[in-house]
């Protein structure tokens, strides 16, 4: 299968020198709903003109509306839905659980695209969405060939790749860090990239969280064996000149079959890079190699990229449309001319009755001359088969005027809208009552030593880490309050029936707390309570709604609500809060601490910023790292944590010590203690942006 070459487009600029430099699809940003915000992105006259050039070329067009939905925000993400579906756009790319159920019911004929942000890496994942009706699934940037494989291998969905341009440390859709330091969330399309600043890992120092670019280049016959369906570059925040040069040697690449040669590997690096590139997720070489930034003094290559302009600057057509002729002139018969596409589609015009000739005949040359002037437009003549009697005339006039009649035609039938329902907004049932009361206590452990009787037996569930169930008793434990297993936010497909197993070998087990779409299939059927942890990113009331329909019992609300959004949000399920603990900025595949030789074999280590502040490092399964915050949230003092309508609050342990633990839990059950001396509201109060 044929790799579909998909070009970012921030702007009606990068979008012509994308199209004019051979991508299969472009996509951008429209409205204040993708996760480019700061890009220029397109007007409303500039997305319908986008639509129309695209489709024009043969290339398709997909809108971003990839970003974290409040209530408020659904009907507007469905207005534009709306537009660019009545205009033609080809899909749309989600993240949000609430907008994704809204489009399939009210635009049951747009394609839907899972963006990146749904962190989606295994089968079960990539299978669970296509399933929802996604009919297509981008991928984690952290998967590798055999990941990518056996993902192509066991799903019917489309597979889609980012194959150039940046990485984030962060796994896509996981990542806190900007919102809780900065109040700019990456999930909401406006991340301020602080793993592109210096941090201090005991005595090393450097930009310790800033990855090379992904460079994907020398492996495209790989991914098209293999089934891959589209090759997506980055860049909607790059010039457009960068968006043309990239695209032009990918296209070169694909068309010829084969890697890049030396002088293009220097060209790519030359557009943009960062100390080089990376292809450590891919091949599985992940390491210290992976790190790089890029220099301040780092030029453009001005005079390369003012070539690359020309390209889309100077109003010529560098891939225009091929069109077959058909011209029949007889006599006593109207002129007939068909126009026909590579793909078989083709319009017919009829013209005047030729007259016999007073003078001169009408000539094939002539004829032939005539029909190929397609100068100034989107078409170029490719082939032209005539019948003409001897012995007549047709004015020169007739005859262009046949041609560019024709042409209308077919552009018409480039941009002709796919016929697509329009349903009115889905009216969601009713809402049960949010809990009235004060919510019910939970906790999370990390490690066995923070557990006691007393927490247990205080709190409604007790969360504790699948790794952890073989090293405490649970019989124990369960005779004082429910437990729950939290199955690992990032895992892979060749994990999943261990996962399985561990789950349904420890039957005092109530509940599973799952934060991936790809938990579903292993903890289905073992009869096990399923509960949303915070990497399901509920930021709507919808998304409640979708995730009850999937058989989720429970959810968390993501840290970046403020307060009052979370008491505003319909209960379709019982809410939790995480209203005490260090909230996770980061999961990471590659370790920092491994990556600066100093990995602790599971007891974490610290990361250290420019301020001082110091996030911890805790080992996750997979041998990957989640950065926690500097500083725990902390709301026992305040009393709008127990107004939310919130069923459960929960208290996160990390790195506190079992006493520091139980005097956390006394402060929430009332007790009158001061408040810790350095602690933080988290987005409570202030929200993100």
């Amino acid at each position: 299968m044929a790799l579909e070459l998909l070009s970012p487009a921030g702007s009606p600029e990068a979008l012509r020198a994308a199209v004019q430099s051979g991508c299969g699809a472009v996509y951008l940003g429209w409205g204040s709903f993708n996760a480019r915000r700061s890009a220029k992105n397109f007007s409303d006259e500039e997305f319908a003109d986008a639509i129309r050039y695209c489709h024009l070329r043969g290339v398709r067009v997909f809108l971003t509306l990839n970003t974290l939905l409040t209530d408020r925000e659904l009907p507007l993400a469905l207005d534009a839905a709306r537009t660019a579906c009545r205009l033609g756009v080809d899909s749309v790319l989600v993240q949000d659980w609430g907008l994704f159920a809204l489009l399939r019911e009210a635009l049951p004929d747009l394609p839907l695209h899972a963006s990146t942000q749904m962190s989606v890496f295994t089968a079960g994942g990539a299978n669970e969405v296509y399933g929802d009706g996604c009919e297509r699934v981008v991928l984690a940037r952290e998967c590798s060939r055999e990941d990518t494989a056996a993902i192509c291998k066991a799903c019917p969905a489309e597979i889609e790749i980012f194959g150039h341009g940046a990485l984030c440390m962060c796994y896509s859709g996981q990542c806190e860090m900007s919102a809780l330091i900065g109040g700019r969330s990456g999930n909401r399309g406006t991340c301020a990239q602080p793993c592109r600043l210096p941090y201090a890992l005991g005595e090393k120092r450097g930009y310790l969280l800033s990855l090379k670019d992904n460079n994907l280049s020398p492996y495209l016959r790989q991914m098209e064996e293999m089934g891959v369906a589209c090759l997506k570059i980055e860049g909607r925040m790059k010039r457009p000149e960068y968006v043309g040069a990239v695209t032009g040697i990918y296209r070169r690449l694909l068309d010829e079959k084969r890697p890049p040669s030396p002088a293009e590997s220097a060209q790519l690096e030359q557009a943009f890079s960062r100390s080089g590139f990376t292809d450590g997720y891919w091949t599985g070489k992940r390491g210290p190699q992976m790190f790089g930034m890029r220099p301040e003094n780092a030029r453009w290559p001005e005079e390369w990229f003012a070539q690359v302009r020309k390209t889309y600057e100077n109003g010529a057509e560098n891939r225009p449309v091929a069109v077959d002729f058909t011209c029949r002139i007889a006599a006593g018969a109207p002129t007939l001319l068909t126009a026909a596409l590579p793909d078989g589609r083709q319009v017919a015009v009829d013209g005047p009755v030729p007259e016999a000739a007073r003078s001169r005949s009408l000539t094939e040359e002539e004829l032939r001359t005539r029909l190929q002037k397609t100068g100034g437009t989107e078409f170029v003549c490719r082939r032209i088969d005539i019948s003409l009697e001897e012995g007549l005339m047709l004015s020169a006039g007739s005859i262009n005027a046949l041609r560019r009649e024709a042409l209308s035609r077919l552009r018409a039938l480039l941009t002709e809208k796919p016929p697509r329902r329009v349903h009115d907004t889905p009216v969601p049932p009713p809402a049960p009552a949010a809990c009235t009361g004060a919510p019910k206590l939970t906790a999370s452990v990390t490690y066995a030593h923070q557990l006691t009787p007393e927490l247990a037996k205080a709190v409604d569930y007790l969360y504790l880490p699948l790794a952890l169930l073989e090293a405490i008793d649970l019989e124990e434990y369960a005779g004082y309050t429910r437990l729950c297993a939290v199955l690992p936010r990032v895992f892979r497909t060749e994990d999943e029936a261990a996962f399985r197993k561990a789950l349904q070998s420890h039957p005092r087990l109530s509940a599973v707390a799952v934060s991936n779409l790809g938990h579903l299939p292993i903890v289905a059927g073992l009869g096990l309570e399923i509960r949303g942890d915070m990497g399901l990113n509920v930021f709507n009331s919808l998304s409640l709604l979708f995730l009850g329909e999937l058989g989720v019992t429970a959810a968390t609300v993501s840290p970046e609500l403020r307060h009052q959004q979370v008491r505003d949000l319909s209960k379709y399920l019982p809410c939790e809060a995480v209203v005490y603990g260090r909230l996770p900025l980061m999961i990471t595949e590659n370790c920092p601490l491994r990556c600066s030789g100093q990995c602790s074999h599971g007891t974490g280590g610290t990361l250290t910023d420019r301020t001082g502040a110091a996030f911890p490092l805790l080992c996750a399964h997979g041998c990957r790292s989640e950065i926690q915050n500097s500083k725990a949230l902390y709301l026992a003092d305040k009393t709008q944590w127990k107004e939310c309508g919130l069923t459960w609050a929960r208290l996160r342990f990390t790195t506190e010590t079992a006493e520091e633990a139980l005097d956390i839990l006394r402060r929430y059950q009332g007790e009158d203690f001061p408040a810790p001396a350095d602690f933080t509201r988290g987005l409570f109060y202030r929200g993100v942006e």
